[in-house]
């Protein structure tokens, strides 16, 4: 069969065409070094596979910096706490929540060293935190529950891995912090509260999936995969953490991306709460928007942000929850 030219620039245009397209949805994604379920399933290719993307995995040390890749474009779908998730939004930056990641408990913590016994120790002590993170809302939280004046200790704004350093030299007294930074302060210190107490406090936190709003409406299958993904592997955890946890090969995947201690991952991850789509859907409307409208209103006390929005629905979505 003879294929005339004009068909044939049709045949490769087509091509091309097809293959930027398969193409379009590779996309990359800022995660953190918490310790969840789906991080085995991150170690297995199962969002690629499952996505038919192709994915750049990006480590974050704090939830500022994946705001401020999101922000650029740099990053299409990231992991970040609540803390800076309210900042962004009312910022007014295009993004959706679409999955709540976890709902933190003893994965962030208050640690002070030794000879630190109550809170009011803590009074002209130099705790560090990561600014405009979950652990930095908890700290503040957890200094007006003790009716501790922030401007009474010394706050500094160090990310996870310069916290590490900074305890290990004695240069701060104190730390609000996650994995790993947290089991390295743990070694040597002691929890003087953790998220999960200040939750049961009326100062809950979470962990949750953004994504920016524009890759979204080109690729609403990709954000529903990724959702999905994630799901099974919370469900498949919670249907029997005793069995979980006795697969070595699960915990080894847990701590090579997590960088905690495998024999601190039980504890951190029965301190959290992973909710499956049921309450996903739930979650993903009034709880969240009423979350981040009252975890920018503390922001705006602590003179982080300007205002707070009339309304968060628009940075909240269910929609791509899997029925």
């Amino acid at each position: 069969m003879i294929v005339h030219a004009p068909l044939r620039l049709f045949a490769a245009i087509a091509l091309a065409s097809a293959s930027w397209a398969a193409q379009a949805a590779d996309l990359t994604v800022a995660y953190q070094t918490t310790v969840d379920p789906a991080k085995v399933a991150q170690a297995d290719g199962a969002y690629e596979q499952s996505s038919k993307a192709s994915i750049d995995w990006r480590k974050f040390d704090n939830g500022a910096d994946v705001i401020t890749a999101v922000a650029s474009g740099d990053v299409q779908i990231g992991y970040l706490g609540s803390s800076p998730l309210a900042a962004a939004a009312t910022r007014k930056l295009p993004i959706e929540t679409f999955l709540i990641a976890t709902q933190i408990g003893a994965g962030e913590a208050l640690v002070a060293r030794n000879g630190i016994d109550t809170p009011h120790d803590l009074i002209g002590k130099k705790i560090a935190v990561p600014f405009v993170s979950t652990g930095h809302y908890s700290l503040l939280a957890a200094l007006k529950q003790w009716d501790i004046d922030p401007a009474k200790v010394q706050i500094l704004n160090l990310a996870p891995p310069a916290i590490i350093a900074a305890w290990k030299r004695g240069d701060i007294d104190a730390t609000y912090v996650w994995d790993p930074a947290l089991g390295v302060a743990k070694e040597s210190g002691k929890v003087l509260i953790t998220s999960g107490e200040l939750a049961s406090k009326g100062a809950p936190t979470f962990d949750a999936w953004i994504v920016r709003k524009d890759f979204a409406a080109k690729h609403p299958e990709v954000v529903k995969a990724f959702a999905k993904v994630t799901l099974d592997a919370y469900a498949d955890y919670r249907q029997d953490p005793k069995a979980w946890l006795a697969k070595a090969d699960n915990i080894s995947k847990v701590a090579r991306l997590s960088g905690a201690k495998p024999a601190d991952i039980p504890l951190l991850l029965q301190g959290n709460v992973y909710p499956l789509a049921a309450d996903q859907r739930t979650a993903l409307g009034a709880p969240t928007t009423q979350a981040l409208s009252d975890t920018a209103a503390f922001l705006k006390e602590q003179g982080k942000v300007e205002a707070v929005l009339p309304d968060y629905a628009p940075y909240v979505s269910a929609q791509y929850i899997p029925q």
